[in-house]
């Protein structure tokens, strides 16, 4: 008679390492045990803890989150109203750009957003890393049903997280709303390419839903090459990025550039790029920029200026600049 083959239970190790490293993670961090007690309570060293707890942060198993508390500054808010006409502002309080001033940002915009989103509405809404920090920090306590719609093109992009299709459908997600995309490039090749894909249905629909919304959620891009969104995600060469500054662009809401007074200034570029029109986009009640950092302030002015914001969030630091700037 044959010996019979022992079990190969290999393929159990895995499955009880994870295990282990969620217990000792939920005594740590859920339970408040000192990484001694835990070591006592599962015969190991607390060293053997320690390196149990950095394991399971390296495979992104442990997941904190601080809420920290928002500090507004009233003053600056009603001064920006004030000189810049804008219906509302939301000025946060920061000790220093050393701190992560998306974190802030988007913690801000997302109080603001919730405020004004409401059932049964249609919301725009952009992309660009400081909009994906709005959606992170986004917790809907109810579902709130909606039609969300794309205001930019952006297949093509270098990035699935920042990016307009990623960033809708997860705010979607988290409101039980439609997601109404625009699949289309941001650039396109020439001004015709262009012209036809706005004839095309798939495309024209997006955009004709865009005009109906009442909100609009987005962020305000800059022209420096280290904060250009577009630029980074490989939409602009820096070439291009030159001929907008040579044309006294300064930054850009939805991709449609203006000068500091917020004049359009996009010459040729405007006629290649597959967004809502500044027309359009002017003619949505409510404008939710949310944008701030020293590279940022000419950029704001000039969305401000030009009406492409009239809700404001931004930091202490960047309104102060702005009241300051001549």
């Amino acid at each position: 008679m044959k010996n019979k083959e022992k079990p190969n239970n290999s393929y159990h190790q895995p499955l009880e390492r994870s295990l282990l490293l969620a217990d000792v993670c939920e005594m740590y961090y859920l339970d408040g045990m000192s990484q001694a007690e835990i070591g006592r309570k599962i015969g190991l060293t607390s060293s053997m803890v320690s390196r149990l707890i950095t394991e399971a942060h390296e495979r992104k198993m442990v997941n904190i989150r601080i809420h920290r508390p928002l500090k507004s500054d009233f003053d600056l808010e009603n001064a920006l109203i004030e000189k810049f006409g804008l219906q509302s502002a939301r000025v946060v309080t920061i000790r220093g750009y050393q701190f992560s001033l998306l974190k802030y940002l988007g913690e801000a915009g997302a109080q603001i957003f919730r405020q004004y989103i409401q059932p049964d509405k249609v919301i725009g809404v952009a992309w660009g890393t400081t909009l994906s920090a709005v959606v992170d920090a986004f917790d809907a306590n109810e579902t709130v049903p909606s039609k969300l719609v794309e205001l930019t093109g952006a297949l093509g992009s270098r990035s699935s997280e920042y990016e307009g299709h990623g960033i809708i459908t997860r705010l979607a997600s988290k409101l039980g709303a439609e997601a109404h995309l625009l699949n289309a490039p941001f650039l396109c090749s020439s001004e015709a390419t262009a012209q036809a894909l706005y004839e095309d249905q798939i495309i024209s629909q997006p955009l004709k839903l865009a005009s109906q919304a009442s909100l609009a959620l987005m962020g305000i891009g800059s022209l420096h090459p280290e904060m250009a969104t577009f630029l980074k995600f490989g939409y602009l060469s820096k070439s291009l990025l030159k001929t907008l500054q040579a044309d006294g662009a300064v930054g850009n809401v939805c991709g449609l550039y203006f000068d500091i007074d917020g004049n359009p200034a996009c010459s040729d570029f405007c006629q290649k790029i597959i967004t809502i029109s500044r027309k359009k986009l002017l003619s949505i009640p409510d404008r939710i920029g949310v944008s701030g950092g020293p590279d940022k302030v000419e950029a704001i002015l000039g969305a401000v200026r030009g009406g492409y914001v009239n809700i404001l969030v931004t930091d202490n630091i960047t309104a102060q600049s702005m009241l300051d700037h001549p």
